[in-house]
């Protein structure tokens, strides 16, 4: 262990250093930073197995000369999981890296694009693994600092700016909750030390608890994306280089996840009244078709994978909320599924979503736009690339046997197991739950239909489409690393739900691997045979048997055939791009369903030829769907603090003596509060 630690840090600090020794050489700097980034996640995920199949957990520590600060690190398999799915990640994203940063040469400091990413890398490692809740908020901090200065790459573009300024003010509302959190804890326990919260003297008032249950809710929450704390991924997504999205949306909003795992299962002791499981379900299921829907609407297709990021936060946190609720009517084994099912999804969606924005990243690369009305075509010109999009989208979509099917199946099973509960209104909230997940995982089904088809499909409707060519080596790698393992989630969960009972047993108290697979491990049965079951691998050979029978049926009776070739029939006319659906047109019957939530606005321009007002020169489409949580809930607030703000610039007098006398007057009631 602590060689495989100690390789990894030297790799990341390396990573960070070295590059910025190569000054006026992009392409050097490119394959150090990236190549000993990559050195680093092939450590980590060593580090990461090992630490799993570890029969006990590893820690280790250094004391610092600042009081309260223990630089302790503990790698039980919780943490172990989380380390292998960064590295995993990381790994990819830094081997398509070699090859997209490329586009950026001579128009920002690779040097430091190569050296930041190391740091981010390595403070996601170390939130993860941080034993002291001090070291913990220092690696938060970093973590949220970094990914800001990536997000603002292109900072000479003013949306760019506006999307990291967002983003930072989001992160620290969250930190400044997170703090809170952790003061909780160490007024209690008289330490920052995670031992000390996981085993307190005395345990923490009911009112406490509940203090931190919220406060870790909501400064979690913002960093994973929640509804309606969700509002800055549309934006910092797009706007952060795509290898860069890859890893904040695929495993930097999954830091979240860990950490309110940790609190509520670990710190808290799995012990929790039944309304706390039933406010994560409520937040989940809002958050999961809030989110599609919006993603339903983009024409962005950077924007659409991050709206689909807080749909997939909504998934892990309904199987986590499940998990929570039967933990508190003591159904363990069934808290145990729900917490299996939240972070199977968890690695899932690290591994589809990353590979996802890499195939949109791909996309920009060639063509220069992320807006996908002007693709069309693509799967001619990108065929490698097109097919790992694809394995992204069916993963995403939940279509079997892609392993967003499997997760997404067991968080239904650990819903649909509500009649073991003895509250009448969890028996109706939780089969309403998976109603809300199975509307979920239909709209999802539509957005990537449209992602791929309007992207990839039909004829190209723009310069930049008809121009576009296949992406380098090194980036089709990045994306094919994470299509193999979004395969094998799919096809194995009997070597990953073990791993995952690993994590959820000590929690939970309840042991369920072996309950969970049968038929010597072929089959996934959560709660037995008799109940439900599930073979992906005869799943799979089932769809390819399917599939070779209806091609040897084609070449059987039609191999002997001429091949004929004719145009599409259009009523007579030459086909054209703008006879296609477009990515706005394809959703039009969801926005007439969904139009009270989605409040569009619809402007149609027509000019008329100056011959006759009859005959029309050109028509204009514009179509917009109103930001309701931005214009009702932040906007609103905004508003009130910069009034607060003109109203308390009165007391900034630029006067010495007057800011002497605050000070004299705050120690003065200090002291008197103090007595």
């Amino acid at each position: 262990m602590t060689f495989l630690l100690t390789g990894l840090l030297v790799f990341y600090v390396a990573g960070m250093a070295l590059p910025l020794c190569f000054r006026g050489k992009p392409g050097i700097q490119n394959v150090i930073a990236h190549g000993l980034a990559i050195g680093a996640g092939l450590a980590g995920i060593a580090l990461g197995l090992a630490g799993l199949l570890a029969p006990e957990p590893w820690t280790a520590s250094a004391e610092s000369t600042l009081p309260l600060l223990t630089f302790a690190i503990r790698l039980d398999p919780l943490a172990s999981f989380f380390v292998l799915t960064i590295s995993l990640v990381g790994v990819a994203a830094s081997v398509f890296a070699l090859g997209y940063v490329t586009e950026f040469y001579g128009r920002a400091s690779i040097a430091a694009m190569g050296s930041l990413l190391n740091g981010f890398l390595l403070s996601m490692t170390l939130v993860v693994m941080a034993d002291n809740g001090f070291f913990f908020l220092m690696a938060w901090e970093l973590m949220a600092l970094l990914s800001y200065f990536l997000v603002v790459t292109e900072h000479e573009k003013a949306e760019v700016r506006y999307a990291g300024l967002f983003y930072l003010i989001m992160a620290h509302v969250g930190t400044a909750c997170i703090v809170l959190t952790f003061l909780i804890f160490a007024q209690e326990t008289g330490s920052f030390s995670f031992e000390a919260f996981r085993h307190p003297e005395q345990p923490l008032p009911e009112g406490m608890r509940t203090l931190v249950f919220l406060m870790a809710l909501v400064g979690f929450g913002a960093k994973a994306g929640i509804v309606p704390l969700h509002v800055w991924l549309p934006y910092a997504h797009p706007a952060a280089p795509s290898h860069i999205s890859a890893l904040m949306s695929g495993v930097m909003i999954k830091t979240a996840i860990y950490a309110l795992v940790r609190v509520y299962f670990d710190f808290l002791g799995g012990q929790f009244p039944w309304w706390w499981g039933f406010v994560v379900l409520l937040v989940g299921t809002l958050s999961a078709l809030l989110g599609v829907m919006y993603a339903l609407m983009e024409p962005d297709l950077k924007r659409l994978l991050a709206f689909s990021s807080v749909e997939n936060i909504g998934i892990i946190l309904l199987g986590i909320g499940a998990g929570m609720i039967f933990q508190t009517y003591g159904l363990k084994e069934f808290a145990a599924l729900g917490l299996v099912a939240g972070l199977y999804h968890t690695i899932n969606h690290a591994m589809f979503k990353s590979l996802l924005f890499l195939g949109a990243g791909s996309l920009l690369y060639a063509t220069h736009t992320r807006n996908m009305e002007e693709y069309g075509g693509l799967l001619r010109r990108m065929p490698w690339t097109g097919g790992l999009f694809l394995i992204g989208a069916v993963s995403i979509a939940a279509l079997p046997p892609a392993s967003g099917f499997i997760s997404e199946w067991l968080v239904f099973q650990s819903l649909f197991l509500s009649f073991h509960v003895p509250s009448v209104l969890l028996k109706l909230t939780l089969p309403l739950a998976a109603a809300m997940l199975a509307l979920t995982g239909v709209l999802a089904l539509a957005c990537f239909a449209k992602a791929f088809g309007i992207s990839f499909l039909a004829l190209p409707r723009s310069s930049h489409a008809r121009h576009a060519g296949e992406v380098p080596r090194s980036m089709r790698i990045g994306m094919g690393l994470l299509s193999a393992i979004c395969i094998l989630l799919g096809l194995a969960p009997m070597v990953v739900v073990p791993m995952l009972d690993r994590i959820t047993s000590p929690m939970t108290g309840a042991s369920i691997a072996h309950q969970m697979l049968a038929l010597d491990g072929w089959t996934l049965a959560p709660a037995g045979v008799e109940f439900s079951s599930l073979s992906s691998p005869v799943l799979a050979l089932v769809l390819v048997g399917a599939a070779a029978l209806g091609l040897a049926l084609v070449a059987l009776f039609g191999g002997f055939r001429r091949n004929r070739y004719a145009k599409t029939w259009g009523c007579g006319l030459t086909l054209t791009p703008r006879m296609e659906y477009t990515a706005t047109g394809f959703v039009q019957p969801i926005k007439r369903v969904f139009s009270t939530i989605y409040q569009p606005t619809v402007e149609l321009k027509t000019e008329f030829l100056e011959e006759s007002q009859y005959f029309a020169k050109r028509r204009r489409f514009e179509f917009h769907i109103e930001p309701v949580f931005e214009k009702y809930l932040y906007r609103p607030v905004v508003s009130f603090v910069s009034m607060l703000a003109d109203r308390l610039r009165v007391i900034q007098a630029g006067s010495l003596h007057l800011y002497l006398a605050y000070m004299f007057v705050t120690l003065v009631v200090l002291l008197l509060v103090a007595m």
